[in-house]
């Protein structure tokens, strides 16, 4: 992604013109990577500690969409990495929410790449082939809806069923 394809906009001024048309997650996650904005419309993974799913995702075509995997919280292991950002990186993702864990932080950091996750936690995942692919998912006070748009900056994160800027 070049620096001009970086999306221009606030969550706070898509809230102040849209506000009844968004839902706003609750603010439980941490940027991790490389671009703190970063929109799209959202593919889903739903998984347990397992990210089989997340990186056969991954290795689709991303046109510029936002994986957004439910790890359902648990900070026991990692669901994304340094190699898995750069696979999302390589394969044309804006960007990854993940309700759970990333690793290698440090060199998420410096990916061109948007990252929000509850944590960190150096532990690999299980690869033992589970979880379910582009299904609605509910975490953080808000669905997530295959299709949907996903937006992120330092404000927080917030979802519409449309596309909202240019």
């Amino acid at each position: 992604m070049s620096t001009a394809a970086l999306p221009s906009f606030a969550t706070a001024d898509l809230f102040d013109e849209f506000g009844d048309a968004l839902d706003v997650a609750e603010p439980l996650f941490r940027h991790f990577g490389g671009r703190r904005r970063f929109c799209g419309p959202i593919r889903t993974v739903s998984t347990f500690e397992d990210n089989t799913q997340v990186r056969a995702t991954l290795e689709t075509p991303g046109e510029g969409h936002v994986l957004v995997v439910d790890g359902v919280g648990s900070l026991r292991v990692a669901l994304v990495g340094d190699q898995l950002g750069q696979l999302a990186i390589d394969n044309g993702w804006a960007g990854l929410l993940v309700h759970g864990c990333v690793r290698d932080s440090a060199a998420l950091a410096d990916m061109p790449i948007g990252v929000m996750a509850l944590a960190t936690n150096p532990a690999k995942s299980r690869k033992q082939n589970q979880g379910q692919v582009d299904v609605p998912l509910r975490f953080a006070g808000v669905g997530f809806v295959p299709g949907h748009w996903l937006y992120a900056d330092e404000d927080g994160v917030v979802l519409c069923d449309r596309r909202l800027t240019d």
